[in-house]
């Protein structure tokens, strides 16, 4: 997730990034690799980026302590990770810690944000404007609603890939090639989440709205959603994800 973000954030002029990774070899163009923290030891930034699997940080975000600018911002994507414990290892007061999602990679991302009393409005901004490259950032109040967003749309994409998944299925089932179906399905859907986005109707009066008396996507509707069991599956579903969310913290 690291590379994908920062393959959006490349593209802009008003930053300069240096990465420090033993293993990677290509980063995007006009972005310093090193392979050591040693390589910059002297040297200091205004923005500390958390890149790094969530257990890694204890042990190796105390070594870059010293390259922390004064007033400076660590802003991290390592997923469960507390502000108070990315504050002890770095120690760091300002940190903003970010939940992105995976169409990030194509900048549609959707990332929730939360900041600690101790970050500026300079901050924010700074952290905001980076995710706005890579798509849609909504700030969150509190912590727990970071875990929240991890439910919905962290892991989302996994949702609406199983949906489609299961949707190329049916279509497969009446007969239709799976090149036909998966074209016939991802098609409507990418359809019908453009139409929404660019609608001021709520998506009931969309849905409405295709849906005429006694039709066939009212019997659709009906098998889909019989007794409300898709609202309370996708209610399920979100908690499922919100508690594991939780255990990991």
């Amino acid at each position: 997730m690291g590379g994908a973000l920062l393959a959006q954030w490349a593209l802009s002029p008003d930053w300069d990034f240096t990465v420090v990774d033993p293993f990677t070899e290509t980063v995007p163009d006009g972005v310093r690799l090193v392979k050591e923290r040693s390589a910059i030891e002297s040297e200091r930034f205004d923005l500390l980026i958390v890149a790094i699997k969530p257990q890694m940080v204890d042990d190796v975000m105390p070594d870059y302590r010293a390259q922390l600018e004064d007033g400076g911002v660590v802003a991290s994507i390592a997923a469960g990770c507390s502000v108070k414990r990315l504050q002890t290892a770095t120690a760091a007061g300002a940190v903003i810690r970010i939940m992105p999602n995976l169409p990030a990679l194509i900048a549609k991302g959707v990332s929730g944000l939360f900041a600690s009393p101790e970050c500026s409005d300079d901050h924010k901004q700074s952290v905001e404007a980076l995710m706005a490259r890579a798509g849609t950032a909504v700030w969150v109040d509190e912590e727990d609603m970071l875990d929240r967003v991890t439910a919905v749309a962290g892991s989302g994409p996994g949702y609406v890939f199983e949906i489609a998944r299961t949707y190329i299925e049916a279509a497969k089932a009446l007969g239709f090639s799976h090149e036909q179906a998966r074209d016939l399905v991802l098609g409507t859907m990418q359809g019908a989440i453009e139409m929404a986005l660019g609608s001021e109707d709520s998506v009931e009066t969309l849905r409405n709205s295709v849906t005429s008396k006694n039709g066939t996507t009212q019997a659709g509707l009906e098998a889909l959603n019989a007794d409300g069991a898709l609202t309370e599956l996708m209610r399920r579903t979100t908690q499922a994800a919100y508690d594991r969310a939780v255990e990991l913290r």
